[in-house]
C-alpha cells in the first residue's frame, strides 16, 4: 500500500480499476483548510494523463509493473514480434501498443516491454539508437549562417530534421524521446 502523502514521480498505484503513474506531484499546506496533494498521473494501460487532487491520508495498492528486455525480431502485418533473451520465447505484440517511438527500431534491437499482470501495454525502446541517413537532400556549402535543419529519412523509414553537413549514407544518433538528431555516430 502507498499513501498519498508517499507519492513520488514514477509511482505506480491502482485506483478505481486502472494503474496509475505520477507524473507530477505536488504537496499543498493551504494557511486554511487541510493540506492535499496535487498530481497529474498518466493511465499506464491506456496513456490518457490526468490531474487529480488527493488527500495525503488516502491509501492505494501498489501496483508491479514488469519491464522486461526482448529483442525485437519482425512484424507480420499488425503484429509485432519479441523475442525473450532469456527463455528464446517468441511473442505477438499487437502494433497499437506501441508508441510513436517505435518508427526509431529495427530489427534485432533490444527493447522494455512493459506488462501488469502478464497484459503487454506498452514498449520502450532504447533512449539512443544510431541509424543510416538514407535520404536527404544535400547540403549548400556556406548554407550555415544559422543551424537551419533539413528533413532526412532514416533506415527504418522514420523522418526527422537533421543538421545540413550530415549527408545520405552516414550513421547518426537519435534520443527516441524527443525524436531529434544527437550527434554522428
Amino acid at each position: 500500500m502507498v499513501t498519498a502523502g508517499d507519492f513520488r514521480n514514477g509511482v505506480t498505484f491502482e485506483m478505481d480499476g486502472g494503474v496509475y503513474s505520477i507524473i507530477e506531484f505536488q504537496h499543498v499546506k493551504p494557511g486554511k483548510g487541510a493540506a492535499f496533494v496535487r498530481t497529474k498521473i498518466r493511465n499506464v494501460i491506456t496513456g490518457a494523463v490526468t490531474e487529480k487532487t488527493f488527500n495525503p491520508n488516502d491509501k492505494y495498492p501498489t501496483a508491479f509493473i514488469e519491464r522486461k528486455d526482448m529483442q525485437y525480431l519482425y512484424s507480420d502485418g499488425d503484429l509485432y514480434y519479441f523475442m525473450d533473451n532469456e527463455t528464446y520465447e517468441q511473442i505477438p505484440i499487437n502494433g497499437s501498443v506501441l508508441g510513436d517511438n517505435f518508427k526509431f527500431v529495427k530489427e534485432n534491437m533490444d527493447c522494455k516491454v512493459l506488462s501488469y499482470k502478464g497484459n503487454v501495454f506498452g514498449v520502450e525502446p532504447p533512449n539512443f539508437v544510431e541509424l543510416e541517413v538514407t535520404k536527404t537532400e544535400p547540403g549548400v556549402k556556406g548554407d550555415t549562417a544559422t543551424n537551419t535543419l533539413k528533413p532526412a529519412t532514416l533506415e527504418t523509414g522514420a523522418e526527422i530534421r537533421v543538421p545540413l553537413f550530415i549527408n545520405e549514407g552516414e550513421m547518426i544518433r537519435i534520443d527516441t524521446r524527443t525524436g531529434e538528431y544527437m550527434e554522428r555516430a
